[in-house]
């Protein structure tokens, strides 16, 4: 799994009443956001001229710091974007033009605009007195427009679908605008609104998501508190960034994965775009060595080029070799199956050809919903983060950027009640040599029921009843046999997830591992005992074989992210991970015609091109 957070960029944190800016690689807020103090806005206030250029600087008061608008890497300001100062506007009454954009703001809203975001885009008005945003002397800024305009026409980059954009009346409007000898108040205004309706939908998308994963089945519990005014204060500053196209990129997820994600939908495009792959026959298992029709193994070699899983030619394309499954062509449905959540072992069987059978209309909507998932995650990890992806089995630790340790673990079988959800929390505490516990419905299900048929199966288990509030609960005492190990880490959530390790390491050897009851085993977790406490591993062991139920803080914040990523990265390649949960059905069909665009949207989009190379 690739470092989701991993980028070097500019950033900005709160210092000393101001947004400073500087130079770091690692996971911070993907927003480059410009700068100015409090007295600097002050001061503007006082000697602009402008009545309505000193009501626009005194709306960026009220966040007094929080809002500026750009600095060095010195901290001086620079000065940030702010609406054009102006009497008229292509030899229009600018405030003619400002009270035809109040009408057409209480007027009837795009269809393709949600009330919410409708609501939005009056809320951004009222901030600059209701003036145009889009607008200087001689009619629309062009670098602005034509910035935003830019960025529409590649949003099919992100998968974003299209038709959540007013592109046939932005065509229309700016059309009408550009032919127009001399403009009326109301195209002008009707221009403005537009553009600035689809600047704060595709804001807003590409903060955080065209869907809602709670409407869609996904148990995804991450950053939902608080996400809508996040988003709408981000939406408002990059608008204020001077060069837009710089402001609207930033707002794009900057994790690695993403941009690398970005090509693999490229590339899967033009797969589909040329037809997509053959369906490779159903027919009798096959190892290596073993032999089939020459069409059925044609079209297996034919289908693992079209992904770029050939088998070496030189091994191949002999007669004789067409009808055998040889060496070089069962290399490659291993290679298959590694990249495809399958169990590795070079045999064509069912799921292995029930996987190279999914269409790559599938494959690549699959990847355009994890684009998306990806814009559901929080642009600031922490410093220092833990990131688990259930469909991968992997854990990964960043500090500064940098991974700096990666394993295997073991997740949440398939079965309801069972489930590793999607959430973060921050781990507290590390705990040597700990009780399990066991849960009221665990032993209820589970472990009564061993008991009942074998009375020896408590001591046998180093297991012990013992009284919790009057309650007569069952608990495995600490030691080799103890279900989590010699060490679990706590970060307290709702689900009652933890992280832990566990005496049956040799399941680390498969290849799908989903056998908990919901929380995650983990390979090393000495290595991360000693990463998360920053202790040498001989302290750790010791710790191991000392007190037992011993509790140690963790020194610093450490946030845990569980996720749920189907397609992701690893070693620069792109891997389909097991859909354990079948989580991916319900988003794929929301997400696919983001994957590719439709013929009336793609019209549009040429439309949009030819203003912005006018």
């Amino acid at each position: 799994m690739g470092p989701y957070f991993q980028h070097t960029r500019q950033f900005t944190k709160w210092i000393g009443g101001r947004y400073q800016r500087a130079s770091s690689t690692g996971p911070h807020f993907a927003l480059r956001l410009c700068v100015m103090s409090c007295n600097e806005i002050k001061r503007r206030a006082r000697w602009t001229s402008s009545s309505v250029a000193t009501i626009a600087v005194l709306a960026v008061a009220v966040a007094c710091g929080r809002d500026g608008d750009g600095a060095s890497q010195q901290g001086e300001v620079s000065k940030g974007w702010s609406p054009a100062q102006t009497v008229s506007i292509a030899g229009v009454s600018a405030d003619d033009i400002r009270q035809a954009i109040q009408r057409r703001l209480h007027g009837t809203r795009p269809t393709e605009i949600a009330a919410d975001r409708w609501l939005h885009v009056q809320r951004l008005y009222n901030s600059y007195n209701g003036a145009p945003l889009w607008m200087e002397a001689e009619g629309p800024n062009k670098p602005r427009t034509n910035a935003l305009l830019r960025a529409i026409v590649n949003a099919n980059d992100d998968a974003l679908r299209l038709d959540a954009y007013p592109l046939p009346e932005l065509v229309q409007a700016m059309g009408a605008v550009r032919d127009a000898k001399t403009p009326t108040a109301d195209q002008l205004a009707d221009a403005d609104v537009l553009l600035t309706a689809t600047y704060v939908a595709l804001a807003e998308d590409l903060l955080g998501g065209q869907t809602d994963p709670k409407q869609l089945s996904q148990n995804w519990h991450i950053d939902g508190s608080g996400r809508a005014e996040r988003v709408d204060s981000a939406v408002a500053r990059s608008l204020r960034t001077a060069k837009l196209d710089e402001g609207i990129a930033r707002m794009r997820p900057q994790y690695d994965d993403y941009a690398a994600l970005q090509q693999s939908l490229d590339r899967f495009r033009g797969i589909v775009t040329k037809g997509g792959w053959p369906t490779v026959p159903s027919g009798k298992l096959l190892k290596r060595g073993e032999h089939d029709s020459a069409a059925r193994l044609g079209a297996l070699r034919a289908r693992l080029a079209a992904e770029g899983f050939g088998p070496d030619s030189s091994d191949s394309t002999t007669r004789a070799a067409a009808t055998v499954y040889d060496r070089a062509l069962a290399g490659a449905v291993a290679d298959f199956q590694a990249h495809h959540g399958i169990v590795v072992d070079s045999i064509l069987g069912d799921s292995t050809v029930q996987s190279l059978n999914v269409t790559a209309q599938y494959r690549l909507a699959q990847i355009a919903a994890n684009l998306e998932r990806l814009r559901w995650l929080p642009r600031d990890p922490g410093q220092r983060y833990i990131i688990v992806n259930v469909p991968a089995f992997r854990l990964q630790a960043y500090d500064s950027g940098q991974k700096v340790l990666e394993m295997k673990v073991i997740v949440g079988e398939e079965y309801e009640g069972k489930q590793t959800p999607v959430f973060a929390d921050t781990m507290q505490t590390v705990v040597f040599r700990p009780y399990w516990q066991i849960t009221p419905n665990i032993q209820k299900n589970e472990i009564e029921p061993k008991i009942a048929a074998d009375p020896g199966y408590l001591e046998r288990n180093d297991m012990e009843y013992y009284k919790d509030g009057g309650e007569t609960r069952i608990r495995q005492r600490p030691g080799d046999k103890n279900s989590l190990g010699l060490v679990k880490f706590l970060f307290p959530n709702d689900f009652n997830i933890y992280l832990h390790g566990t005496p049956e390491g040799q399941l680390f050897d498969k290849d799908v591992r989903a056998f908990s009851h919901g929380c995650i085993r983990l390979e090393k977790p000495e290595d991360l005992a000693s990463w998360v406490l920053g202790w040498p591993l001989d302290r750790v062991t010791e710790y191991e074989h000392g007190d037992n139920n011993r509790s140690v803080r963790v020194p610093s914040r450490l946030p845990v992210y569980i996720t749920y990523l189907t397609t992701y990265m690893r070693d620069g390649d792109l891997y389909f991970g097991n859909d354990l949960y079948g989580r991916d059905d319900k988003l794929v069909q929301q997400i696919a015609s983001g994957s590719l665009a439709s013929p009336e949207a793609a019209q549009n989009i040429d439309k949009l091109r030819k203003l912005v190379n006018e």
